[in-house]
């Protein structure tokens, strides 16, 4: 937690700048319900990326090179690692028919959520971290340090990596949410109302309070992120694995941007075929990273270069050779 406490005025500035958007999204720029237009979603996805780009400057300029390529590489990858969110924001809205207007207002408390669970992730994360190593011992004339809880990651990420690889993707509009675990969830503790009402979580009918079908939304979202924070957490932890400022302020940046982009790319998922096989390298090369990490360093700089190359050839090919359904589609028209 050094970390935290050598860089207050950075933490302060990363405070106060989240806090400011966050206020200006909701309270003015959407302050009624309305759909997201491809500009306004094109915008703030800009500003986004903006700010991260400019807090991991003054990251350079008051830390130095090695947190910058730090904070680049962490952001990367969860960037990365979250567009499959972007598949099931998707599935959700389409199972629940949730307003189009009425998107936003889910994504935007669903990224409050966010905020807490993967700051007690990190943090804790990072506790645990300290406290498992083993024993240094020396191998071949160098000193070996071996954490316990970096190594399972690194084989969790490995194996994760070569299943997404051949894994087959399903994103259909038409899978079944009821059994959803949050949805379950929902309906034990809460009586649920079978309409909308307008964008309000909570409603009363017949003098009972129930919640709306936008809350059971927003809870298989909320629950959504807990699980694919299994990946995306211990994998920015082989970036640095002792420093939650840089991790969280990463996370959070690119979690932030999310939104924007889900409505900017919401109609184009489908033509970023090849990107599961890009995500699939990714994850396996932190998983080995992690693993060799006590025999061999690899600098941040270099994970940097492989996860923007690995990222960009698989958005590159992606469009240049489209699944063969669509195709098909051209063929026939």
């Amino acid at each position: 937690m050094d970390h935290l406490i050598n860089h207050p005025g950075l933490l302060a500035v990363f405070g106060i700048v989240v806090l400011v958007m966050l206020l200006l999204d909701l309270g003015v720029f959407n302050r009624n319900s309305h759909v997201v237009s491809t500009k306004e979603a094109l915008i703030w996805t800009v500003v986004w990326i903006s700010l991260a780009m400019v807090f991991s400057g003054v990251i350079y300029y008051y830390m130095d090179f090695e947190n910058f390529a730090r904070f680049q590489s962490a952001y990367w990858i969860e960037k990365a690692l979250s567009i499959d969110n972007l598949f099931v924001f998707i599935l959700v809205f389409t199972f629940f028919k949730v307003p189009k207007e009425l998107h936003h207002r889910v994504l935007f408390w669903g990224i409050i959520g966010a905020l807490v669970f993967r700051a007690i992730f990190i943090f804790a994360g990072v506790e645990l971290i300290n406290h498992t190593y083993l024993p240094a011992f020396e191998l071949f004339g160098h000193v070996v340090e071996i954490n316990v809880v970096l190594t399972i990651f690194g084989v969790f990420l490995l194996v994760s990596g070569i299943k997404s690889w051949f894994a087959k993707e399903d994103h259909s509009e038409e899978q079944d949410l009821t059994k959803n675990f949050a949805v379950r969830m929902v309906h034990k503790f809460f009586k649920v109302s079978n309409e909308y009402d307008g964008d309000k979580f909570f409603t009363v009918k017949n003098g009972v309070k129930m919640v709306t079908p936008l809350f059971v939304a927003l809870m298989v979202i909320e629950f959504t992120d807990l699980v694919f924070a299994v990946d995306s957490i211990p994998a920015i932890f082989a970036i640095a694995p002792d420093d939650p400022f840089i991790l969280y302020t990463s996370n959070i940046f690119a979690i932030l941007g999310l939104r924007s982009l889900y409505f900017l790319l919401a109609n184009f998922m489908d033509k970023f075929s090849k990107l599961k096989y890009g995500l699939a390298i990714i994850l396996s090369f932190i998983g080995v990273k992690m693993i060799i990490s006590p025999f061999v360093h690899i600098e941040s700089l270099v994970s940097l270069a492989v996860i923007a190359s690995v990222l960009t050839l698989s958005v590159v090919l992606s469009l240049l050779f489209p699944p063969k359904k669509e195709k098909e589609v051209k063929e026939l028209e």
